[in-house]
């Protein structure tokens, strides 16, 4: 007996041992180009918190491949009930990874946390025009807004629902619990973190089990990690390698590289110079030099031809040294010392663009006292009025596509990255928030972007492509939102 127990347990293992691969449960590995600074969905600025919570974390509406608005936890688009009154509808049976109700009160609470002040939230212009949420059953909320809202939809998109016991908890920023296809598993400071397949997931299955990320900030390494069958994704591939990766993903997306430029102090204030540090930049030279092509000249305003509010007839800075030295000249600001801040490894290509501005700059006669941060200083530099430079590099990108979100943000005076005081571009801003004709709200957007590329308030660069490297067993399609949604890979 005890030997044909034996030998049921050898011909079982034999069989396992036969099917290999077949009954392995799929792992993928990502590398990510810098470490997030939280897994608090809700407070920060940053993509490597987003490529791991989009995962984890839901949100009420969501989007298709191709950027097109859709149902996520709610069971129908939102409904105006009034001018200034939203009401959405939650799909049923939906549950926290802790077994708690995906109810009204996580969706009010998550509202009322996210626009609270006391957050200090670096998204808090995606939300500008909510006012507060109420409770009206346990599957029925109703958003105020202080005004008319034309993009309550957009919005709602962008706003991960948390659990309010989670979201008072002290580990809410490091161990991160949703409703998603994923649950957390892990967070190896400096290393990386692990996501599991959610078993009890209301959607569709995913179809791989695990999914570690790893962060490793220089593109040579994240290559050769790729090369040697160690990453299954990578993200910002050097566009001069796209032919020796594995397989190589690419999409038009929605990443812009600027400059912000400090108008309200220090050499920056003139509008002269600003002017100046924008002729001096040859912009075809960086996207076909630096980008293989992979990018485009920006046309002067921080929007895609995909976002709303997007002026098609706006031309941005010509390559013009010589005027860029006279001007520097009639401001005299020429030979003087001008700051540009910047972080490597979180944007493709950042540290090389930072470099080649600087020489740009320096060519004209500027001297550039050029600082790359790693990226949680960068944030605070970015993000803390009281420690702005007089020049400082970001790649801006607008998942909401519609312009409200850049121009809130960058461009209104007291915008998280905004660094002007100009009364105007509030008018615009703020009147074309609340104005839902179409029309008349797209001529305010466009006429806010030529007034801020008149004034030069950035240098305006480029809009690049989305690049990334694959490994030869994962399956994916880049979308045009730039999120990475594991449940929609496989491996093969």
């Amino acid at each position: 007996m005890r030997f044909r127990n034996i030998v049921r347990v050898f011909a079982a293992a034999l069989l396992l041992a036969a099917a290999g691969p077949a009954l392995a449960q799929p792992q993928i590995t990502i590398a990510l180009g810098s470490e997030p600074t939280t897994l608090d969905p809700q407070i920060r600025e940053d993509g490597s918190e987003r490529a791991v919570n989009d995962n984890v974390y839901e949100t009420l509406m969501a989007r298709d491949r191709d950027g097109k608005l859709v149902p996520g936890l709610v069971a129908e688009p939102p409904r105006l009930v009034d001018a200034t009154t939203w009401e959405v509808k939650l799909r049923r049976g939906i549950k926290f990874h802790d077994g708690s109700p995906l109810d009204a009160a996580a969706v009010v609470h998550s509202i009322q946390r996210v626009i609270d002040p006391k957050l200090k939230s670096e998204q808090a212009s995606f939300f500008s025009t909510i006012a507060g949420a109420t409770k009206v059953d346990d599957l029925t909320v109703r958003i105020r807004t202080n005004g008319p809202d034309p993009i309550m939809a957009a919005r709602l998109y962008w706003l991960k629902i948390m659990s309010p016991a989670h979201a008072a908890s002290k580990q809410v920023g490091a161990a991160p619990m949703g409703t998603g296809p994923y649950r957390f598993v892990g967070w190896n400071r400096g290393r990386d973190i692990v996501l599991q397949a959610n078993p009890d997931y209301w959607g569709e299955k995913p179809k791989i089990a695990k999914v570690t990320y790893r962060f490793v900030s220089e593109p040579g390494t994240r290559l050769a990690g790729l090369m040697a069958g160690e990453f299954d994704l990578i993200t910002n591939l050097l566009p001069e390698f796209t032919g020796r990766v594995p397989k190589a993903a690419h999409v038009q997306g929605l990443e812009h590289p600027i400059v912000i430029l400090n108008a309200d102090g220090g050499i920056t204030k003139d509008a002269r110079v600003r002017r100046a540090l924008n002729l001096a930049v040859d912009k075809e030279a960086l996207a076909e030099g630096l980008f293989e092509g992979r990018a485009k000249v920006s046309t002067g305003q921080l929007l895609s031809p995909s976002h709303f509010g997007y002026d098609e007839k706006l031309a941005g800075y010509p390559y013009d040294p010589a005027q860029a030295k006279k001007l520097l000249a009639e401001a005299g600001a020429a030979g003087k010392t001008i700051q540009l801040v910047g972080t490597s490894g979180r944007w493709l290509k950042d540290r090389e663009v930072v470099e080649a501005v600087a020489a740009y700059w320096q060519a004209v006669g500027m001297k550039v006292d050029v600082k790359i941060f790693e990226f949680g200083e960068y944030l605070n530099r970015l993000f803390d009025r009281n420690t702005r430079a007089d020049a400082i590099f970001v790649v801006n990108s607008n998942e909401m596509m519609d312009a409200d979100r850049s121009l809130s943000a960058y461009y209104k005076p007291g915008g998280v990255g905004a660094s002007n005081n100009d009364a105007k571009l509030t008018q615009l801003i703020d009147g074309a928030r609340t104005e839902v004709d179409a029309g008349k709200r797209k001529a305010m957007y466009n006429e806010a972007v030529r007034h801020a590329r008149d004034n030069a308030y950035f240098v305006w660069l480029l809009n690049i492509e989305d690049v990334y490297g694959l490994s030869k067993r994962l399956e994916w399609t880049p979308r045009v939102d730039a999120k990475m949604l594991v449940r929609e890979m496989a491996v093969k």
